[in-house]
């Protein structure tokens, strides 16, 4: 750390203790707070209204037919949220790399990383767009209904799809990608097997559309807490490029503390309003009747889904994905996908034990990345943020732009 961030941090700290201690609290909090909303509601409202569009899509599907509500659900859970997975994941390092470049106030490194961002997503986007091509036989190879498969092909058919210091150094920001991108795509995929599993059930059609419909209102509150995670990423990676453990422990806190009581109402508004919600995507009763035996359960997941996010994003803004990696490994695939085959399947408790299944995963995964935040040591995190920096710094006269 150099002397000038240090004499800064120590001025900082002198002038606070001046103040009485439940004054300088309240002042940190609140200072805090504003801090995380100015990232947070913009995230958030960027993130519903993206997602808006799809569940707006499958509103109008669920009310056209079942099978096309249930080709959508497949297209969606299966194609899209693989591809998205896997984009999310190599581009989360330019959050880890830029947060922590903006903290350390090495701002020409901020477009750097994001033209290297580009060239690996570029890659990777163009890798898997056959997957699009040839998403019928797909389907039918997966052991989808012969009338969705064909639905589902001609609806992923509706899809069309520098500078020179970019190149430089592109290996270990495409190893920390590859960390981001399996972190992310585990989760992602979870819920993409889950759906898939559902279309093996008795009644695929309607056990497809039920699962989706209580996925998608799930993913629908999941918008909101990324912003949260959005916010955490940014703070702690923030906080740690400028040297500042304490900041970064702290803001933690709060982020959480924040998107934990907007879970407790989204759990509140399931409990109550439960069966109402299926009408807002289709009027099939024996529909109805499958999301409404899910609520219970789906509440349960609102509310983790507010805790999981921040932790994720600690992890973004600390960058030790790969440790998430191996945790969403271990709880989505071999706790969380066997306890919902045996649940759904072998004790014959259809879509429930499926999702109760899900529910087990997150929620031990949820478990082990609390531990894991509650147990990092930051003065270490805030070393190896400047070991990271100081890695791969170009001075501004350095880049060769010509």
């Amino acid at each position: 750390m150099d002397n000038g961030l240090e004499e800064r941090l120590v001025a900082a700290e002198e002038e606070e203790e001046d103040q009485p201690g439940d004054l300088r609290l309240r002042r940190r909090i609140w200072n805090e707070f504003k801090m995380i909303w100015r990232i947070t509601f913009p995230s958030m409202v960027a993130r519903m209204t993206s997602f808006g569009i799809i569940l707006a899509t499958q509103s109008f599907l669920g009310h056209v037919s079942e099978i096309d509500l249930a080709t959508f659900a497949l297209v969606q859970s299966i194609f899209i949220l693989f591809v998205n997975g896997i984009l999310l994941g190599m581009s989360s390092a330019t959050e880890t790399l830029c947060g922590q470049a903006y903290g350390a106030k090495q701002y020409h490194m901020m477009g750097i990383y994001l033209q290297r961002s580009w060239i690996v997503d570029l890659v990777t986007a163009t890798i898997f767009m056959p997957i699009f091509v040839f998403a019928t036989p797909i389907l039918k190879l997966l052991g989808q209904e012969e009338s969705i498969a064909e639905a589902g092909g001609r609806m992923s058919l509706c899809w069309k799809g520098f500078s020179k210091a970019a190149f430089a150094d592109i290996m270990p920001v495409i190893k920390l990608s590859i960390s981001s991108g399996v972190m992310l795509c585990l989760e992602l995929w979870y819920f993409s097997i889950l759906v898939l599993l559902a279309g093996y059930m008795k009644n695929a059609t309607v056990s497809i559309s039920a699962f989706s419909i209580c996925l998608n209102v799930s993913a629908f509150q999941f918008m909101f807490c990324l912003g949260f995670l959005s916010a955490s990423c940014v703070r702690v990676s923030n906080e740690l490029g400028k040297g500042d453990a304490k900041a970064a422990k702290f803001s933690v806190i709060v982020i959480m503390t924040t998107s934990t009581s907007l879970g407790i109402i989204f759990f509140v508004i399931c409990l109550l309003f439960g069966r109402e919600i299926s009408y807002l995507f289709s009027t099939n009763e024996e529909i109805a009747e499958y999301v409404s035996s899910l609520s219970v359960l789906l509440a349960f997941s609102m509310l983790f889904n507010s805790i999981q996010p921040v932790l994720s994003g600690v992890a973004i803004g600390a960058g030790f994905q790969s440790v998430v990696a191996y945790v969403n490994l271990g709880c989505y695939y071999i706790i969380g996908v066997p306890i919902g085959i045996v649940l759904g399947y072998v004790a014959d408790f259809g879509i429930k034990g499926l999702w109760v299944g899900m529910l087990g995963g997150i929620v031990m995964q949820t478990i082990i990345l609390a531990y894991i935040v509650w147990r990092t040591d930051w003065d270490d995190q805030v070393n190896k943020a400047s070991q990271r920096l100081n890695k791969w710094f170009l001075a501004s006269s350095e880049e060769p732009n010509q």
